[in-house]
C-alpha cells in the first residue's frame, strides 16, 4: 500500500521546509510514504527547497496556473508513480501533519472513497465573523447542490482512494475543493468528514484577493459545476419559471379581457408570449443538455478506463 502526500505550492520557500519536516514518514496499514511537491511556476527557490527538505518527486510548471490546475497535476503525478493513496494538503501547514493518519483511517477500513477534514469553520476564532458566515452559507449550498453531507466545503485538507482520484476530473481554473465536491456526489462516491484541529495562519490566503472576488469565482464555480452534472434540473427549473411568468401575464390579459378592458394590455399578450416561448425553448435546451450529459457520462467511464489502464502498474517515475 503507498501513500503520496501532494502540495501544491507558489512561493512558499519559507514555510514549506516546516511543513515537509512535519509529515510523518511512517504510517500503520501504509507500507510507503512518499512526498510530492507541485510547484506552480514559483518566482522564489521552492521547487530547490523542497528536494532539499526531503520531497521524493517535484512537479514544476514554468508559469503560474492557478491551484486548479496544481491539484490536477499531483494527482495525475501521484497516479504515474503508482500511489494507491492521495493525501493533498496546504503548503502553509495550515493542517497538522499529526491528523494525517485519522484522515486515512476510513479509506483504510473500506469506509469511504473520499475523505476530507472538518476544520469546524463555524467556531474558529481566527475566522473573521464574516469569514465564518460565508463558509456556513457555502457549505449548505454545495451540500445541497452535491446531495452529501457538506460541513466544511472548502477544506483542502483530504484523502482519497487511487480510483476516485482515477474518476475525479476538475475543470475550473480557480480552485478544486467545491467543482470536486458537486462531482463525488453525481458519482455517488462515498465521502466522509473527520474532526480535525488547523495550525495557526503562516501568511494571508493567496487564493482569495477579496470577499468579492472569492464569492464571484466560488459563485461560477458551483453554478457551472452543478449545471455540468444536473442540467435538465437547471433548465428545467429555469424554463419553467419563465413560462409560469407568461401564464400569469396571459391570465393577466384574460382578466381584463373578461371584463371589458383587454384593448389597452396587448403589452401582455405580447410579453406573456415572449415568455411561454423563451419557456418552452429553454426547457428543450435541458432535454438536448441532459442527452449531452449522457454522452459525457460515457466519456468518463472511458477516460477512467484509459488513466486506469495507462497508471496501473507504473510504479516508478
Amino acid at each position: 500500500m503507498k501513500l503520496i502526500i501532494q502540495i501544491p505550492c507558489y512561493n512558499e520557500e519559507d514555510v514549506l521546509p516546516a511543513t515537509l519536516q512535519s509529515l510523518p514518514h511512517v504510517i500503520e496499514g501504509v507500507d510507503t510514504v512518499e512526498f510530492l511537491v507541485v510547484d506552480d511556476g514559483s518566482h522564489d527557490h521552492t521547487s530547490r527547497v523542497a528536494r532539499e527538505c526531503g520531497a521524493h518527486h517535484v512537479v514544476r510548471f514554468r508559469r503560474h496556473r492557478g491551484l486548479a490546475a496544481a491539484f490536477r497535476a499531483g494527482l495525475d503525478a501521484c497516479l504515474r508513480l503508482g500511489a494507491d493513496l492521495i493525501v493533498n494538503t496546504d503548503a502553509d501547514n495550515q493542517y497538522p501533519a499529526s491528523q494525517i493518519p485519522a484522515l486515512l483511517a476510513p479509506l483504510l477500513n473500506g469506509e469511504a472513497d473520499l475523505v476530507i477534514g472538518d476544520r469546524g469553520v463555524a467556531s474558529q476564532q481566527h475566522f473573521s465573523p464574516g469569514k465564518r458566515f460565508l463558509q456556513r452559507v457555502g457549505s449548505r449550498v454545495i451540500a445541497g447542490a452535491s446531495g452529501l453531507d457538506v460541513p466544511d466545503a472548502a477544506s483542502g485538507f483530504r484523502a482519497m482512494t487511487r480510483e476516485a482520484a482515477l474518476r475525479t476530473v476538475v475543470l475550473s481554473d480557480y480552485s478544486y475543493t467545491l467543482e470536486s465536491l458537486i462531482q463525488a456526489g453525481a458519482l455517488k462516491l462515498a465521502v466522509k468528514y473527520v474532526p480535525i484541529s488547523t495550525n495557526p495562519r503562516a501568511r494571508p490566503s493567496r487564493l482569495m484577493r477579496g470577499t468579492g472576488d472569492y464569492l464571484l469565482n466560488s459563485a461560477v464555480t458551483i453554478l457551472r459545476s452543478y449545471t455540468l452534472y444536473r442540467p435538465l434540473r437547471v433548465f428545467s427549473l429555469a424554463g419553467a419559471i419563465l413560462f409560469l411568468g407568461g401564464l400569469v401575464l396571459a391570465g393577466r390579459y384574460l382578466y381584463f379581457y373578461v371584463i371589458g378592458q383587454g384593448a389597452g394590455h396587448v403589452q401582455s399578450v405580447i410579453l406573456a408570449a415572449v415568455l411561454l416561448i423563451i419557456g418552452l425553448q429553454v426547457g428543450l435546451i435541458g432535454l438536448l443538455a441532459d442527452l449531452i450529459s449522457f454522452n459525457r457520462k460515457m466519456l468518463e467511464e472511458v477516460l477512467f478506463l484509459v488513466r486506469q489502464g495507462e497508471n496501473d502498474g507504473s510504479g516508478e517515475a
